[in-house]
């Protein structure tokens, strides 16, 4: 004589079933959600400046030629330091025997070129972190 399964047994091993599905997608969501949030694009938090932009004068150059341009090229000082950018050099901020390498905007500092100029920014070892540029007055 064959027994049919209780009812109690059959809500039982329906239960688990549904315990396990619930658990299985629990997983899969929760890692798909992982996932999702690494590859997340984060949005960096402006820094507040430690300190205010320190003021520097001197002449916009190249670091290659700095105060001494080649004057054999023909070229004044302006035309020499962009040319000399255009081949990968760096912007410079010449004053006597100081030299400092300039970060900033390079359309601005073409603008600049050659000229005698007063940049605000923040100095970082031999380089300004240029914030602005003007004729000193």
């Amino acid at each position: 004589m064959k027994t049919s399964p209780s009812w109690l047994s059959l809500l039982a091993f329906c239960a688990s079933a549904s315990l396990a599905a619930a658990l299985s997608l629990a997983a899969v969501f929760t890692g798909a959600t992982a996932v999702l949030v690494a590859a997340a694009p984060r949005t960096a938090v402006a820094e507040e400046p430690s300190s205010p932009p320190s003021l520097f004068s001197g002449v916009i150059s190249d670091y290659q030629c700095g105060a001494r341009h080649d004057k054999e090229s023909g070229k004044n000082p302006a035309e020499c330091t962009l040319a000399c950018v255009r081949n990968g050099g760096r912007y410079s901020l010449v004053n006597g025997d100081k030299k400092y390498a300039l970060d900033g905007n390079a359309d601005e500092l073409s603008h600049w070129a050659g000229q005698r100029v007063t940049v605000a920014g923040t100095l970082s070892g031999e380089t300004i972190k240029v914030t602005s540029v003007s004729v000193p007055h």
